[in-house]
């Protein structure tokens, strides 16, 4: 593969991770608009984003099987259209119950996109550059966030929240010739890849049992945990604790957001010289280092929002050194089988990420602690595991030496 055919690929790749970001953060801030013209109020249109992170989580499960046995574009191709036709109906919905089921539907389109980049990194690089092609694609995700909000906001405001899911729709449009055209198929399809239900079960038993693949996929679940603790904690601690607006929130989140860029982009350098298990494992101790000292602050009373912003802007530093290179190494067992394994990956991460902000809701004390410990928490388990592995797996499970050595 030349360059500039591998340098396109990752840009569409890249490109079709965003749009599972692209359909939760663009359509946020039309909640208000949303529940002002269905009659409803936002706690209730605020459950279409709960049914499509249920929708997230299992439709990746659904579709890793599928990866396997119809090769990677045609499920791709399938879920695009799929997203394509329950945007537009998003956009002419008429109450918010219908928005909360077509929202879960819309979920299982975009999920695809997640599940089969992966796969395809997996299938066209080798196990070296993986976690390489991994950090490129963590920004390429990450500028979602940074453009997503303000994007959403002017199609409110000028045009009106149905406009928000049109322009996803047309968005989906692009992805999908762009698809057609430019992605190759990466792995043919594999009649012998059963979608009976025992024998699917069976599949995902076959990866989960695979110890490098339960512990790192774990360990970034619990990292992606401390991710989320901080986005549903931040909103309540700055604007309501610190008294930001929403532009003044909306410049902190955007910093934070480049933290998470920048390590992502700084560990695909280092990967020229050091190995993504290497990598990982530093970044996790270095990560706990980081929650503890915000945790000290934060008792000895000494947090504000200059000191609260480094700590949390280090700590997604060093998520995305850790993130990427765990991703690769757990992947990295797998073939024939690596859509179930991506889809795995990503269902039992999800749900880690999702539980960290329940635990941070459920917790709340009108202080910045529930936020901290979680993410504390996070950041512990975290290094936990890739220390379990270092000291009691390393030696006894075979390792791709480019990945883990």
């Amino acid at each position: 593969m030349n360059n500039f055919k591998r340098r396109h690929i990752i840009i569409l790749l890249g490109a079709l991770t965003t749009l599972g970001p692209f359909s939760t953060d663009m359509y946020l801030p039309g909640f208000a608009a949303i529940a002002f013209d269905l009659n409803s109020p936002i706690a209730h249109v605020g459950l279409s984003l709960t049914s499509y992170f249920i929708g997230i989580c299992l439709g990746q499960l659904i579709y890793g099987p599928l990866l396997d046995r119809y090769g990677r574009k045609k499920p791709l191709i399938t879920g695009l259209v799929v997203y394509i036709a329950v945007a537009i109906l998003c956009g002419v919905v008429l109450s918010v119950a219908s928005l909360i089921a077509l929202r879960f539907m819309l979920a299982l389109g975009a999920c695809v996109c997640i599940v089969a980049s992966r796969a395809v990194v997996n299938d066209l690089f080798s196990h070296s550059e993986m976690a390489k092609i991994f950090s490129y694609l963590v920004v390429i995700t990450g500028i979602s966030p940074l453009l997503a909000p303000s994007v959403g906001g002017a199609i409110t405001t000028y045009l009106g929240w149905r406009c928000i899911f049109f322009v996803l729709a047309l968005i989906a449009i692009i992805m999908l010739l762009a698809v057609i055209k430019k992605l190759p198929e990466s792995k043919r399809p594999d009649k012998s890849v059963s979608l009976k239900l025992n024998n699917v079960l069976a599949g995902y038993n076959d990866v989960i049992t695979e110890s490098k693949f339960l512990i790192f996929t774990v360990a970034g679940g619990f990292a992606y945990a401390g991710m989320f603790a901080y986005i549903a904690g931040a909103p309540f601690v700055f604007m309501e604790l610190f008294g930001m607006n929403e532009g003044q929130f909306s410049i902190i989140f955007r910093i934070n957001v480049c933290g998470f860029i920048l390590g992502s982009q700084i560990n695909s350098l280092l990967l020229r010289k050091c190995k993504a298990y290497n990598i990982a494992f530093l970044g996790s101790y270095l990560l706990v280092a980081a929650a503890i000292l915000m945790f000290i602050h934060f008792l000895l009373g000494l947090l504000n929002v200059v000191i609260l912003v480094v700590f949390l802007f280090l700590f997604l530093f060093l998520i995305g050194f850790i993130f990427p290179n765990v991703t690769a190494i757990a992947l990295a067992p797998f073939y024939n089988n690596a859509g179930r394994a991506s889809a795995l990956l990503g269902c039992l991460q999800m749900i880690l990420g999702v539980t960290a902000t329940v635990l941070v809701n459920v917790f709340v004390d009108g202080t910045p602690k529930p936020m901290i410990v979680v993410m504390l928490g996070s950041a512990f388990i975290c290094m936990a595991l890739i220390s379990y592995y270092e000291y009691n797996l390393k030696d006894k499970v075979t390792i791709s030496n480019t990945v883990t050595n």
